[in-house]
């Protein structure tokens, strides 16, 4: 089974999703991946009696030797559309004698019924967004840090991209659940 999540050049959602969801191969856009090894993860599961697999695809994954899917391309009013990788491998472990179904995800995984923490935590955006208007601060925003509402400047909260580092304890935790990024 592949899965392919939204995310577009940061891998934060698969990576999360794959270690939660038991996923044996999580491909991300910070580690380029290999077919090969992605096809080497399946059949190991199969040596060891594992009759399926299950491969996390952000959408801006790529191949070590290629370059990002794209399902739109951009114009002067929509940027391109990420989308299709996905369907890239499940064909390619298809080819090699597996049988693969290939789900897109997307932003429908963005529909799920909000838990009593997600209203709660709107709640307080909110009223923490009308408090920091009230007080002038519109070249600000509101977030979540250390579990307590604050507000940060906007240069801030962009001066960073959010990308996974793969240095990380999120990355070496799922290396050594045996989970493949497809680099190995």
């Amino acid at each position: 089974m592949v899965l392919e999540l939204m995310g577009r050049n940061a891998g934060f959602i698969a990576l999360h999703a794959g270690v939660s969801g038991g996923t044996d191969v999580i491909l991300i856009p910070e580690i380029p991946f290999k077919f090969e090894a992605v096809l080497a993860k399946v059949r190991e599961r199969v040596e060891r009696g594992m009759l399926f697999s299950i491969i996390a695809v952000s959408e801006g994954a790529k191949p070590l030797s290629g370059e990002q899917v794209f399902s739109r391309e951009g114009d002067e009013i929509y940027v391109p559309r990420l989308g299709g990788i996905g369907h890239m491998v499940g064909a390619y472990v298809e080819k090699q004698g597996f049988e693969t179904r290939v789900t897109v995800l997307g932003h429908l995984q963005r529909g799920g019924t909000p838990t009593p923490f997600d209203r709660w935590l709107a709640t307080r955006y909110g009223a923490a967004a009308v408090r920091l208007a009230a007080r002038g601060g519109f070249d600000r925003m509101v977030a979540l840090h250390s579990g307590r509402i604050v507000d940060v400047s906007l240069e801030e909260a962009i001066a960073a991209p959010k990308r996974v580092d793969i240095n990380d304890d999120a990355i070496i935790t799922a290396r050594g659940m045996s989970i493949s990024f497809g680099d190995e």
